[in-house]
């Protein structure tokens, strides 16, 4: 099974065009991958997006979880509170440093 890649930038310019990519994945059966190994640049709607995906295939008893996750993508995740939902654990800790590209 591969994983879908999510890109470099989940910036709110590119939030459109990831929600369309995604849609197709809605009622994929099997577990979801979502490969964020190359993101470098996160805003808030960016992550809407992925939650909005990752809920509603949970509510239709479907599997999704992150299968690579850059620093920038778990500090922003980390963040907002949402580590629970993207299978990063309540021990993983965010970086040191702080996070300019997490909005």
């Amino acid at each position: 099974m591969s994983a879908v890649p999510l890109g470099e930038d989940l910036g709110i310019e590119s939030c459109t065009e990831l929600k369309d990519r995604l849609a197709p994945c809605l009622d994929e059966q099997r577990t979801l991958l979502l490969d964020g190994s190359r993101v470098t640049r996160v805003h808030t709607a960016g992550v809407q997006v992925l939650c909005a995906l990752v809920r509603s295939r949970a509510e239709a008893g479907l599997r999704t979880e992150l299968d690579g996750c850059s620093q920038t993508l778990h500090d922003a995740i980390r963040l907002l509170g949402l580590g629970e939902q993207f299978g990063l654990g309540p021990n993983q800790q965010p970086a040191k440093d702080p996070v300019e590209d997490a909005a």
